[in-house]
């Protein structure tokens, strides 16, 4: 009987609910081919009252940690047919009395006044987080049990391992490997696993499908003018306060030359004046505001594909719900 382990990249997940104030007008009217309106704007609301369209198909912080145990214990049934046990590592949970997730908190760079003068730019910092242990070694057969192929990959330009896009194709393809006279699934367990849980119809929608569409509405809000407008007066305010010729609130760290000291002292003091410019010129409301508007636009396009998703999703949780 072996030992394996199996590295699980987190996904992405969702967040809260939100406050709204004041208004602000809309300049290119309400069409997919001009800038949507915005209604109301709130007035520096806190990131973790915020509540964008997409977070209604996206997972919370705990619904990524229980579908990664699942996704595990997948994997570890199926390493249980060739006889090996499966130590996956498991996500790491948050320490008892960790604060609760914000999952928006950086989405228009640093926005909390207590973060910034407690922890500058360090996004780590106050988390309350164990290190993720290591993964443990692999014999050779179980890493070619898990991975679908031998270790060393066949060396140099040999051809890719078969896989699948899904359980369905999986079905059908031959991996070309045997291990225990049993035919090693096609990319191995780790990813049946993942083709089970994510994946295990031809018409699965891709897990990332509804982050690629948040993606895409945080770009488009990039471009719009009213985002252009209240970056300039954040820009022109960072000027003001010492910080010059830094154009959006991402650049900040690499402007500065803080990357080796996120939390230090000159890091501190730029993160005061970086959240105080946004307060002032109320960047959060307004980008906000339009971000809301460009995932709405996008939701109503994609309504048939994210109807889909969703009901994937909540299959999903049902399978979820049976393994535990």
């Amino acid at each position: 009987m072996g030992t394996a382990g199996f590295h699980r990249i987190p996904v992405p997940a969702v967040l809260l609910a939100a406050v709204l104030l004041a208004g602000c007008s809309d300049p290119g009217g309400g069409s997919s081919g001009g800038e949507p309106e915005l209604g109301t704007v709130a007035v520096n609301p806190p990131t973790s009252s915020l509540s964008l369209p997409m977070d209604a198909y996206t997972d919370t912080e705990a619904d990524a940690l229980r579908m990664g145990r699942v996704q595990e214990s997948l994997v570890a049934r199926c390493m249980a047919r060739f006889g090996f046990t499966y130590d996956g590592v498991t996500a790491v949970e948050p320490s008892p009395g960790a604060a609760a997730q914000d999952r928006h908190a950086y989405l228009f760079g640093l926005a909390d006044p207590a973060r910034a003068a407690a922890h500058g730019y360090d996004k780590t910092s106050g988390e309350g987080r164990p290190a993720k242990p290591a993964a443990p070694k692999l014999s050779d057969s179980a890493y070619t049990v898990l991975h679908g192929e031998t270790p060393g990959g066949g060396g140099q330009g040999a051809q890719p391992p078969p896989d699948a896009l899904n359980e369905e194709d999986a079905a059908r393809v031959d991996s070309g490997i045997e291990v225990g006279g049993q035919k090693v699934p096609a990319g191995g367990c780790g990813r049946e696993g993942y083709r089970k849980l994510y994946a295990p119809t031809k018409d699965s929608v891709d897990l990332l499908f509804a982050f690629g569409l948040a993606g895409e509405a945080h770009d488009r809000s990039k471009g719009d003018s009213r985002v252009a407008d209240v970056l300039r007066k954040w820009s022109a305010c960072m000027d003001k306060s010492g910080y010059t010729g830094i154009k959006t609130p991402y650049e900040v760290v690499e402007k500065l030359g803080l990357e080796s000291d996120l939390g230090g002292a000159k890091a501190v003091t730029a993160a005061k004046a970086d959240v105080a410019c946004k307060r002032e010129v109320n960047l959060v409301g307004i980008w906000y505001a339009v971000e809301k508007a460009y995932q709405q636009r996008l939701v109503e396009e994609q309504a048939e594909t994210l109807a889909l998703y969703k009901k994937q999703r909540e299959a999903r949780f049902k399978l979820a719900a049976s393994l535990a």
